[in-house]
């Protein structure tokens, strides 16, 4: 069933390439009408029979053969017409390109042997020359019968007319100077030119116009005219044609000698009509001077050399086409006749008229190349490829474009070449930075901070170096591929996995085929960027460092934190001096087997350690210590140096957050069981004095409740859940992972009021009177971490003295238990009643009448008691705390995060505390401690009403 098909597709070719070869000879072989109808079939089969032994002739044809065949149509066109040379090749360039020709080589050799072939509208030459031969023959016949019989008269016109006039097949162009041989036998076999020396006397009635048409005037008359009015000139034209090669290409000769630099000196004895075209023609001349020294002048640059090399090829097109022109200058100069006005260089075929025209599209080019080698001194690398594609693309002349265009393919080959190992190799091969991914320059300071973030600080994007040839986006993509590349290779030691993906992968890249080129880089970029984010999720753990740090760091594993205060507690309140690392270890240790921190991985846990910062005098162990994550490479690109002293900074704060929490909470329950027991009192201040002192820390433990729910949740779960939803999309790439931690460390600082400043509001109108007063704001040097700092000494202070009064409340307890002992005679007697008081005064006199009057009166405690100072000290602490939390409310409601106005509301929920402005004095240059003082009075006034 399957050879059915193959042997109908057989035939149907078969039956094609019959009909093809049929229409060919019909269509280019003749028909002969002396043939009768067999031999003209016997004809047709014999044409038919040698096409398809030539078809069937097996032939190797060599990989270069298109190169040759293009070489010899281009040669064909710089001779035959030079202006056509330059769009050949940009159409061959394209025909290169194009995929789905496959005999490319064939279609040039066919072109080439088409143009061989004469056209079947001329006349054939043979037949052209016995025609004339004829003619000839027949004039003589008829010139010699006329003489006979008339002698003396005129020649007549119509026999002069027979003889066609020779001027009207003289070749006028340079591709009719270059034609086939065969046209120029042609020309030979007409009489010489010392036959027509003195031709017939011409008949003025031969120019009358017939039928209207236009008077033409006769080419001897026009000769005649020439001759008349031409005047010698030194040096004359074909001396001038036989030096203008030389000058052409830059050489001094006789006639047209180089001066100093780049000028040429024209004789002074020429008519101004030719001193101008001269001028035209010393324009090339110079111009390849100059570019000739460019070219041989050394540089540093692959792409300089290239444009140099680029340029020269240019230059030898050039010479070319003058050695073409040369040819045809010595061809005409050998068939000059001596006598005839202007030696006949008019009819010679070349003059300084037609080398101008010759050399047009050739000076254009080399202006454009002067051009860019003048521009190019400036300039390197990318900078080159911009100068030569602005040509390209903007110019308006199609001729300019074109040729910029063929420039830049051999321009920007090292281009490619470095992009190529850019994105496959992920090496940077560019010894005279001309490429846009450049390598930073470290100095020698720099090596510790460099190399611990390679990703960031070893390569970085050079924007002017980018060519406009290509687009920004798709230069950060190349930039992002290879950097991907290099990283893989040495910070995350898979150099196997490039070399690999290298080999399958590299391509020859090249100008002209943007959209291909385009398409390779999408496919590269995708598949390293894959790469490398497997590398860093599942090799290197990176989701699971950051989980570890936000339950660690950032207090997120809640039990851990907890048992691990209160195991250190005891410790932490010694001098920072007296703390060992050894303890600390062991009771880190002790809160993660104790906690669900024992669940995690013993990669995670291993990297946790406790330690202690840097000492100062009078620090305890609370103010200096510290948890520390530790990170390695290649993590550390995206939890870099600053931030881990980001973490570190958000983990001191609610660590001493917590550690008020924890003071206050321990305190709270003493003073609530004691409140019950050994706090009763029958001394009225000292029942209003625990009174207030319960009210302000119940207030100071709903702010740091407020606190510590505000940071832990609003701000970081809220941001880690942002983090998340970046990081875990599915085209995220390494720099996005590094901006979404950064921004979320910056809005954890931030809105964790850490890094946010507070704003001083200056009234132009103290008093407050007209409400259109202009105010204005500026930032203050106090930020909110300086009075959460405060607040927080405050509160610890005051867990302090209410720890004081405990204990003197404790002591008073038991002095008063004492005296009732003695007074009642037992330990278990309770204190008598009011009833039992009155019974028994009798018998105990007068002196203990009035001992509850007396106690109502009395200082608590005798005299020397710590009670009035204790009172008085919790009282001002209380008020500090109040005057603090109402100015941090008017900072927290200025603010135009709306996350921070929730915190002041939360804190101040049922409107108890009065928010204060800060508002500062009209002199700009009032020092930081006026401003500080002037707020707390103000603040102060704000409380006091």
């Amino acid at each position: 069933m399957a050879e059915r098909p193959d042997s109908e597709r057989a035939e149907a070719r078969a039956r094609r390439v019959d009909l093809s070869i049929n229409r060919l000879i019909a269509q280019f072989i003749p028909r002969d009408d002396s043939l009768d109808e067999e031999a003209a079939q016997q004809r047709h089969d014999e044409y038919y029979e040698r096409i398809r032994q030539e078809l069937q002739r097996p032939s190797s044809v060599p990989l270069s053969d298109h190169n040759h065949a293009s070489d010899l149509i281009k040669r064909r066109l710089v001779q035959n017409n030079p202006s056509q040379a330059l769009r050949y090749s940009n159409l061959y360039s394209r025909l290169l390109s194009l995929p789905v020709l496959d005999q490319k080589w064939a279609i040039l050799s066919l072109l080439n042997q088409l143009a061989d072939s004469p056209d079947p509208n001329d006349p054939d030459p043979a037949a052209y020359a016995e025609y004339q031969q004829e003619i000839a023959q027949e004039r003589r016949r008829q010139l010699a019968h006329f003489d006979a019989h008339s002698p003396r008269e005129a020649k007549s016109p119509a026999v002069r007319d027979s003889a066609p006039s020779a001027e009207e097949y003289r070749p006028t162009e340079l591709k009719d100077v270059l034609r086939n041989p065969r046209e120029r036998n042609v020309m030979d076999a007409l009489p010489p030119r010392s036959s027509r020396n003195n031709p017939p006397t011409p008949d003025l009635g031969q120019a009358k116009p017939t039928d209207g048409e236009p008077v033409k005037r006769p080419v001897a008359i026009r000769s005649k005219m020439l001759a008349d009015n031409y005047v010698e000139m030194e040096p004359s034209e074909p001396v001038l044609l036989r030096d203008l090669p030389f000058t052409l290409q830059g050489l001094s000769s006789s006639t047209l000698p180089f001066g100093t630099g780049y000028s040429i000196r024209i004789p002074p004895t020429l008519p101004p009509p030719l001193v101008g075209i001269l001028h035209t023609l010393a324009e090339p001349s110079l111009l390849y001077r100059t570019l000739e020294d460019f070219v041989n002048n050394s540089t540093e640059g692959l792409l300089a050399q290239s444009l140099r090399a680029a340029i020269g090829n240019e230059l030898r097109s050039y010479l070319t086409l003058i050695a073409t022109i040369e040819g045809q200058v010595r061809r005409s100069l050998s068939s000059l006749d001596e006598d005839a006005p202007r030696s006949g260089i008019g009819k010679a075929g070349v003059t300084l008229k037609r080398c101008v025209v010759w050399t047009r599209e050739a000076t254009m080019g080399l202006r454009l190349m002067s051009l860019v080698a003048e521009e190019s001194k400036k300039q390197k690398g990318g900078q080159l490829i911009t100068l030569i594609h602005k040509f390209s693309a903007s110019h308006g002349d199609p001729i300019v474009g074109a040729f910029a265009e063929r420039l830049l393919t051999p321009v920007t080959h090292p281009f490619y070449n470095i992009l190529r190992h850019w994105i496959y190799d992920g090496e940077l091969t560019d010894p005279y930075l001309e490429f846009f991914v450049q390598e930073r320059n470290r100095l020698p300071d720099q090596k510790t901070q460099a190399g611990s973030n390679v990703w960031e600080d070893k390569y970085h994007l050079e924007e002017k170096m980018i060519p406009s040839i290509i687009t920004t986006d798709f230069a950060e993509k190349v930039f992002l591929i290879g950097k991907s590349l290099n990283f893989i290779r040495h910070s995350c030691g898979d150099a196997q996995w490039v070399e690999s993906y290298s080999k399958q992968s590299s391509k020859e890249l090249r100008y002209g085929d943007t959209a291909t080129l385009e398409a390779w880089i999408d496919e590269a970029y995708k598949t390293t960027m894959r790469r490398l984010l497997h590398l860093m999720t599942e090799k290197f753990h990176l989701f699971e460092h950051l989980q570890a740090l936000k339950d660690y760091i950032l207090l997120g594993q809640g039990d851990f934190i907890a048992l691990l205060m209160e195991s250190l507690a005891t410790n932490l309140d010694r001098p920072a001096g007296a703390q060992y690392r050894h303890t600390l270890t062991a009771q880190l240790e002790h809160a993660i087997r104790g906690s669900n921190a024992q669940y995690d991985s013993p990669e995670v846990l291993r990297r946790l350690d406790a330690r202690m910062l840097q000492l100062s005098h009078g620090d305890i162990g609370w103010d200096c210590f510290t948890l520390e994550y530790k990170i390695d490479a290649p993590v550390d690109v995206v939890i870099s140096t600053w931030g881990t002293r980001q973490y570190l900074k958000v983990f001191n704060f609610l660590w001493r957050v917590k550690r008020v929490e924890f003071a206050l909470s321990s305190t709270w329950r003493k003073v609530t069981t004691g409140s019950r027991g050994v706090l009763q009192a029958r001394h009225h201040l000292v029942q209003s004095t625990w009174k207030t002192s319960r009210g302000i820390l119940a207030e100071m433990v709903h702010f740091v409740g407020q606190l510590q729910y505000y940071i832990l949740f609003e701000v970081i779960e809220s941001s880690w859940t942002e983090l998340q939803n970046k990081i875990r999309s599915d085209d995220v790439t390494l720099d996005d992972i590094i901006k979404a931690h950064a921004k979320y460390l910056n809005s954890i600082t931030h809105k964790g009021l850490l890094g946010v400043r507070r704003q001083r509001f200056a009234n132009q109108n103290p008093s407050g009177a007209g409400g259109g007063a202009a105010t204005s704001s500026k930032e203050d040097e106090n930020s909110y971490m300086i009075q959460l700092g405060d607040m927080l000494r405050i509160m610890l202070a005051y867990r302090d003295c209410v720890d004081g009064l405990y204990s003197w409340s404790v002591s008073d307890f038991t002095r008063r238990q004492e005296a009732e002992l003695l007074t009642t005679g037992g330990p278990t007697k309770r204190r008598p009643t009011a009833t039992q008081r009155r019974a028994g005064q009798t018998s105990r006199g007068n002196d203990h009448a009035g001992d509850d009057e007396g106690d109502d009166e009395e200082v608590p405690g005798g005299p020397d008691s710590e009670f009035p100072a204790l009172k008085d000290r919790l009282k001002h602490l209380g008020d500090r705390f109040r005057t603090k939390l109402q100015i941090l409310l008017g900072d927290l409601l200025q603010q135009t995060d709306q996350d921070l106005r929730f915190l002041g509301v939360s804190m101040n929920f049922n409107d108890v505390y009065q928010p204060v402005k800060i508002k500062a004095r009209s002199t700009p240059s009032v020092p930081a401690a006026g401003a500080s003082t002037s707020a707390a009075h103000a603040a102060n006034s704000a409380a006091a009403s």
